[in-house]
């Protein structure tokens, strides 16, 4: 085994919503009815270009509020279900917290784009946004 490679991550945006806790979340994207909006920050407005009201995204965040130090938890939080290695849940607490959800986008003013599916909280760094083609054609690449 060699060295750990070194890793560099610089968020593209940031969430604004009505969640303040990690407690006030929905456990996933597709049992929210929380609106909110991701704010992309002005170095990577031009990367925008395409995205529309009606069209889905894919967010990756860091979950920033999220603990690093447990391997094994109950899967949402059910202890009648067993513990579990975190990498067979969705739990946040991870290694590295980066977190998955799906959006729709209601709209998009300037470099904010209001989507519907918020479970991420008020202040969750944005890490990439990528669409949800399935078949890219091959110049878009």
């Amino acid at each position: 085994m060699g060295k750990d490679p070194e890793l560099t991550i610089r968020p593209i945006g940031v969430v604004h919503c009505g969640l303040s806790s990690p407690a006030d979340a929905p456990m996933n994207y597709t049992e929210s009815s929380e609106t909110g909006t991701l704010e992309i920050f002005t170095p990577y407005t031009d990367a925008m270009e395409g995205l529309e009201a009606g069209k889905t995204i894919v967010v990756l965040f860091w979950l920033h509020k999220a603990r690093r130090d447990l391997l094994k938890v109950y899967p949402r939080g059910d202890r009648s279900r067993g513990l579990r290695g975190i990498f067979t849940t969705r739990s946040p607490m991870r290694p590295n917290p980066i977190a998955l959800s799906e959006f729709t986008i209601q709209e998009i003013r300037g470099n904010s784009i209001l989507v519907s599916g918020i479970d991420v909280i008020d202040g969750t760094p944005i890490l990439d946004i990528k669409s949800t083609v399935m078949r890219i054609n091959a110049a878009n690449r």
